[in-house]
């Protein structure tokens, strides 16, 4: 019963696309909203979880405290930025490999900051 709730919950949002002269329109709208919706809600959970965690970013070295905001800065050019380089093959590869190397170095800086050292 719960599926096929769902599925026409699904299909009532697609009918104003399919049968109106503006249903692309409406499409992209529809998309860019839960586009922002996702972005806002990720902005909302680093910003939670850096106030959660204010004092390991405190006694984070100057270096480590780069590494970590300059990856999270690359994410966010990369989310910014993807539409360009997602039209090459080489984009989508450069993309790839930066968006792995920012995971990464965040990735570093988390275990970094969480060993008995």
């Amino acid at each position: 019963m719960r599926t096929a709730r769902n599925v026409a919950i699904i299909m009532l949002l697609a009918v104003p696309i399919a049968f109106t002269a503006t249903g692309g329109n409406l499409a992209e709208a529809l998309l860019t909203a839960l586009t922002m919706g996702l972005l806002a809600g990720l902005a909302w959970m680093v910003y939670i979880y850096s106030r959660e965690n204010q004092l390991t970013l405190a006694t984070l070295s100057d270096g480590r405290r780069a590494l970590l905001y300059g990856a999270l800065g690359l994410i966010a050019l990369l989310i910014a930025g993807n539409d360009k380089m997602f039209s090459t093959g080489g984009g989508t590869l450069l993309w790839i490999l930066l968006f792995a190397a920012a995971v990464a170095a965040i990735w570093k800086v988390w275990m970094d900051a969480n060993t008995l050292s």
